[in-house]
């Protein structure tokens, strides 16, 4: 299927070849390990790869890669079941989409760059009839400590229902739904350590584990993070589809 969508100075496509998959591999290289570099594993070849250009140059600024699953008896097959128990989300009867590696170039800053993102994911999203979209959602470094209050806020507002939450699988996880239950968040400093995909999932109604998994291999900290897509709120709805046409 083919895919183009562009706006202002950028525009989003699924790569068409193995040189626009190898081109996102490397760019996911700079953006999480630093350097020149491949960085590939084995849900590559399953998975659509969207890429992010600037249209004047055809400069690769931003990537992502979609697993779309049938429903939630799928679930183990994704990226994110070799973190998390994700045994409830079985009962989840929808079609779902795993949204993963999302990147964008380190010296990259423009917030249009996150937009045209959402816009590319808001347009699959309505195409296929995707019910929940779900993913893992990084902060970058493995100490806990940075990131305190951001956790906090997490605990307190957007845990995932109990239907849906997530069992303890990796061997190092951060509890901090349990750690931090009596603290109260510092909204500033959560807000500012909270990642921006992670922020724009949240102001959708999105919600997240009640641990981080401490990845060392990326060098991230992450929390699994679902949003059914009935659950966004219609202005925030209208604005991405505003994007997405």
């Amino acid at each position: 299927m083919r895919f183009a969508l562009r706006k202002g100075r950028y525009a989003a496509r699924f790569a068409a070849s193995d040189t626009d998959i190898i081109a996102a591999q490397r760019l996911r290289h700079s953006a999480f390990r630093g350097g020149e570099g491949i960085d590939g594993d084995r849900f590559d070849a399953r998975c659509r790869h969207v890429l992010i250009e600037e249209t004047r140059t055809g400069r690769l600024v931003a990537c992502f890669r979609l697993l779309h699953l049938a429903g939630g008896a799928e679930i183990d097959q994704c990226y994110s079941a070799q973190y998390y128990g994700l045994s409830r989300l079985a009962a989840f009867t929808g079609p779902m989409v795993e949204m993963g590696r999302f990147c964008i170039a380190p010296d990259v800053r423009d917030p249009d760059v996150l937009r045209i993102a959402w816009g590319a994911m808001t347009r699959y999203v309505d195409q296929h009839g995707v019910e929940l979209l779900f993913g893992c959602s990084s902060f970058q470094g493995t100490e806990a400590g940075a990131y305190l209050d951001a956790f906090a806020l997490l605990s307190e507002r957007h845990l995932a229902p109990k239907r849906w939450l997530p069992r303890v699988k990796a061997k190092s996880v951060f509890r901090f739904a349990k750690v931090l239950r009596l603290r109260k968040p510092d909204l500033r400093l959560a807000m500012k350590g909270m990642p921006p995909l992670l922020r724009t999932y949240l102001v959708m109604g999105g919600w997240v584990s009640d641990h981080a998994v401490v990845d060392r291999d990326l060098n991230t900290l992450h929390v699994f993070t679902g949003l059914e897509i009935k659950a966004i709120p219609k202005t925030r709805a209208r604005l991405l589809r505003a994007v997405s046409s």
